[in-house]
């Protein structure tokens, strides 16, 4: 994971930069991205903020994100079942573990996905832009609790 005050300053510096204002709750939304050791979502970004700052809209949390992502200092994961959740330590492709019992989101330290990327543009004649790998099946809390994993086929 990145260091989230470096995390929190890169942020603060592109919002500045595209002239955007830094208010209070802006500026949770920032913090809340950057220290975050999961992969939240945008509503439960709002829950948090909301704490603080009762006022605060949940537009304010998306228009912020979707800044934040346009600028690729979030990335988005996408998921049909889990909905969007945000990665604001780790803006670039990287791969995820997903549990299909609990939905936790875990960034594993893996090797780099260059060779992989590489093999595909070689196999298919694309020029890739951007990835996204996903590994799903059940964390280790779920397995503990008996869960039975879903089939891969």
């Amino acid at each position: 994971m990145a260091d989230s005050q470096q995390r929190l300053d890169q942020m603060i510096k592109v919002l500045k930069n595209k002239g955007r204002r830094l208010t209070p709750q802006r500026l949770a939304i920032l913090k809340i991205l950057a220290q975050s050791q999961g992969h939240p979502s945008v509503e439960t970004i709002y829950e948090m903020v909301k704490a603080t700052f009762p006022t605060t809209s949940l537009a304010t949390v998306y228009n912020t994100v979707n800044l934040l992502k346009n600028a690729h200092e979030v990335l988005e994961l996408d998921f049909h079942n889990l909905g969007s959740r945000y990665d604001g330590n780790k803006p670039y492709p990287h791969p995820h573990a997903i549990c299909t019992g609990c939905g936790e989101i875990v960034d594993p330290e893996c090797g780099s996905l260059e060779g992989l990327t590489q093999e595909m543009a070689s196999h298919t004649g694309f020029h890739i832009t951007h990835h996204q790998v996903y590994f799903f099946g059940l964390c280790p809390r779920c397995q503990k609790a008996g869960q039975v994993p879903e089939s891969s086929g």
